[in-house]
């Protein structure tokens, strides 16, 4: 079950982020829409709706709540980026793959928000200084006080654990 739930691992944070590794993130974060775009296409209504394992979020859910995720992801960036160490604003993120949108709505404002969204979020990660990806945000859920350049090592493995929930589920599929 864990192999399904974690396809690509669970992300390990190493500890200080050299600027080679920071650049390979950022072009994780960049080429997400439309790896995440190809890992849907030509999905039928039935198998959008298909969780991806047992238990877990349908194709459709996973889809929106990536858009969701790094929308709020975004927010903590720019948070941090003007405020110290600001507290952020967790969500219950399996509440809200319960909410109409998520379980009902077409994907397509979800891909064309994340595309948006990461065209945004590429163009101020590749502005940041040193001294910028050392800016930090408290998390009250988890307790912990999170550099930016941890939380661009989450999202970019984030993305593409998600991606890799459609295209294993795909293969195992045979679609």
């Amino acid at each position: 079950m864990d192999d399904l739930r974690y396809p690509i691992g669970r992300f390990a944070y190493e500890g200080d982020v050299s600027p080679a590794q920071r650049e390979s993130w950022i072009r994780d974060i960049a080429t997400l829409p439309e790896a995440l775009a190809e890992a849907v296409n030509g999905l039928t209504t039935a198998q959008l709706d298909t969780p991806y394992r047992e238990g877990g979020w349908t194709v459709r859910q996973v889809v929106h709540h990536v858009g969701d995720s790094h929308m709020n992801s975004l927010i903590r960036f720019k948070l941090a980026l003007t405020e110290e160490n600001p507290t952020i604003k967790p969500y219950e993120e399996q509440l809200w793959a319960e909410l109409t949108d998520t379980r009902s709505l077409s994907i397509e404002p979800s891909l064309t928000l994340i595309s948006a969204l990461h065209l945004r979020w590429v163009t101020l990660l590749e502005s940041l200084s040193e001294a910028d990806y050392a800016r930090t945000f408290y998390h009250p859920g988890s307790g912990e006080t999170v550099r930016l350049d941890r939380c661009l090592g989450t999202y970019s493995w984030h993305g593409k654990h998600h991606t890799a929930h459609i295209t294993a589920l795909r293969k195992r599929m045979g679609w």
